[in-house]
């Protein structure tokens, strides 16, 4: 449905521009813009590569497995359909310590594989409770560092491009408490109906 939307917007924007006269501004902003897109992905690979690289010293020096039983109680209380020593729980973890870092392509990986194991546990195609909970813990996703966007600001010349991370943890505290706020009101309203 969203392939459609876009879709249907791009064909409305170019026969908008055939009809009103503008078509060569259109190839000129499309040109522009792809160069663009490629120099701005290509600072961000650097900056991701970096991170993607502390988080491999951090997990080599067992910091992520100290962050790991810091978290495990929290995460066990969130997740308690989960098994104690379930790989999903592992996945879970890695995943809400990259997002803490701000390193969302990295965490997909394993979002992915997080939804993988609750799914091969509830053995159901649809959604249960573990994972409409992760979904909303990793779409709000409580960032610290929020790399990939001072990397952006980076690339467009800020002045201050770190300036934004007490305003990042900010916001995602309180989008990660009203995630959970939500999950548990709907959770326990529909408990109350069965």
């Amino acid at each position: 449905m969203v392939n459609i939307i876009w879709a249907s917007m791009a064909m409305i924007g170019i026969l908008y521009a055939m009809v009103n006269g503008t078509m060569d501004e259109v190839n000129e902003a499309i040109f522009a813009s792809s160069g663009e897109a490629v120099t701005l992905s290509i600072g961000l690979i650097s900056v991701l590569v970096f991170w993607l690289g502390i988080m491999r010293v951090a997990e080599q020096a067992g910091i992520l497995k100290v962050l790991t039983k810091i978290l495990r109680p929290a995460v066990s209380r969130l997740f308690p359909e989960l098994p104690k020593d379930h790989p999903a729980l592992g996945y879970i973890l890695s995943n809400l310590t990259a997002n803490l870092f701000g390193l969302g392509n990295a965490a997909t990986p394993m979002g992915i594989k997080a939804m993988e194991q609750m799914k091969q546990l509830s053995g159901s195609d649809t959604a249960s409770r573990s994972m409409i909970t992760f979904l909303a813990l990793n779409t709000s996703s409580l960032t610290i560092i929020p790399t990939t966007v001072i990397a952006i600001r980076m690339q467009y010349d800020s002045a201050s491009p770190t300036e934004i991370v007490g305003t990042t943890i900010i916001a995602t505290t309180i989008s990660t408490a009203g995630a959970l706020v939500v999950d548990r009101f709907y959770h326990y309203k529909s408990t109350r109906r069965n």
